[in-house]
């Protein structure tokens, strides 16, 4: 495990920094850190050690005993609830009552506000899918009967038989773990682990739910419906909160494997989708008009006369969608010129009389 960073250098502040400054400087990157805004896999671990940093730095007290004797002092003397006590208040002034901050918060720290305690969270489920084109012009609403882990409707959710209740765990208080403080010389360092009577819960079951058998979950089979964007591209793609289920914790998430069918007429690429259209020699020398297939139907063409094989048409807007850019691409229609392969007598006779025409 690395050694933790400076708690002014996460944050990007000095020691003469204004509580002012602290605490712009914290909304700033809790904003940018935030695990609803930013999707990478190292999101949350920042989000948790600028709070961490913030929780410290933002309390007098806290702040001088680390400017004293940096992390040995502050885990020394501070539980992970004591270090988030003083600043919980603190982050909903900053984020406001209504932007679901303090659902983000329990869910990275815990309900606690430690760090390292969280909330279980139900494992992710696959679910794999083909989409035509067509699909991808419109969209498409999915709706499926997913087998999974789902909260149990006898106890819902609570481990219990019905009509008793869980008993508060005698060990922690009801607190899911506890401390151990141990005397170093000048110095006193408390560490905190999960409660091994109540495996951290806080309560324990004395009478389990038949059902679950005291999980509060069971297996089950549940109705999801999701819409399939239109512009959509070959991927995984994640409906939030649609995993498995865990019972006071966090659900796990469906991801859906899409992917895009080959057409049996149309090339796509990106938003733009590609055709080709035969005509014969004859058409391209003496230019006709001619209805070509698009996704949405047929659309109306002039061949020029003259035509040269390879020739490009472009249909303005008659391509797809893309979910990460406005409008729709084009549809690019090439000629290819058919040369027969094969003449009869009658056919070659004409050929030449016009190749001596042209020559003449």
């Amino acid at each position: 495990m690395s050694a933790k960073r400076d708690y002014y250098e996460v944050l990007g502040v000095s020691k003469t920094s204004s509580t002012g400054e602290v605490k712009n400087q914290y909304r700033k990157l809790a904003l940018k850190f935030h695990p609803d805004r930013n999707t990478s896999s190292d999101a949350p671990e920042h989000f948790k050690e600028i709070s961490e940093a913030y929780a410290v730095l933002s309390d007098p007290k806290k702040k001088q005993v680390y400017d004293q004797y940096g992390h040995a002092g502050v885990d020394g003397r501070y539980t992970s609830d004591d270090i988030f006590q003083g600043a919980r208040g603190d982050f909903s002034d900053i984020f406001g009552s209504r932007s679901g901050f303090e659902s983000i918060f329990e869910s990275v720290f815990g309900r606690g506000g430690g760090v390292g305690f969280s909330q279980q969270r139900g494992s992710d489920i696959l679910y794999e899918t083909s989409i035509t084109l067509e699909d991808v012009l419109h969209g498409k609403k999915i709706e499926i009967d997913l087998r999974k882990q789902i909260k149990c409707d006898i106890c819902y959710g609570s481990g219990c038989r019905p009509g008793t209740n869980k008993k508060t765990c005698a060990t922690c208080n009801g607190q899911g773990q506890v401390q151990h403080r141990r005397n170093m010389g000048f110095a006193s360092f408390v560490t905190t682990a999960p409660c091994s009577t109540c495996e951290g819960q806080g309560s324990i079951i004395e009478t389990p739910c038949d059902e679950c058998r005291g999980q509060g979950k069971k297996k089950g089979i549940k109705t999801v419906t999701f819409e399939i964007p239109p512009g959509i591209d070959s991927g995984d793609y994640t409906v939030p909160k649609e995993g498995n289920e865990i019972p006071g914790g966090i659900n796990g998430d469906l991801i859906v494997r899409i992917r895009v069918q080959p057409h049996h007429q149309f090339n796509r690429d990106g938003k733009d989708i590609f055709y080709d259209q035969n005509i014969s020699m004859v058409d391209a020398a003496l230019g006709c008009k001619i209805a070509v297939p698009t996704l949405e139907g047929s659309e109306k063409i002039k061949i020029d006369s003259g035509c040269q094989p390879n020739t490009i048409i472009k249909l303005k807007g008659k391509g797809v969608s893309h979910i990460n850019s406005r409008g729709k691409g084009d549809q690019f229609v090439r000629i290819v010129v058919n040369i027969p392969k094969k003449l009869n007598k009658h056919q070659k006779n004409l050929l030449d009389d016009f190749k001596k025409l042209v020559i003449d």
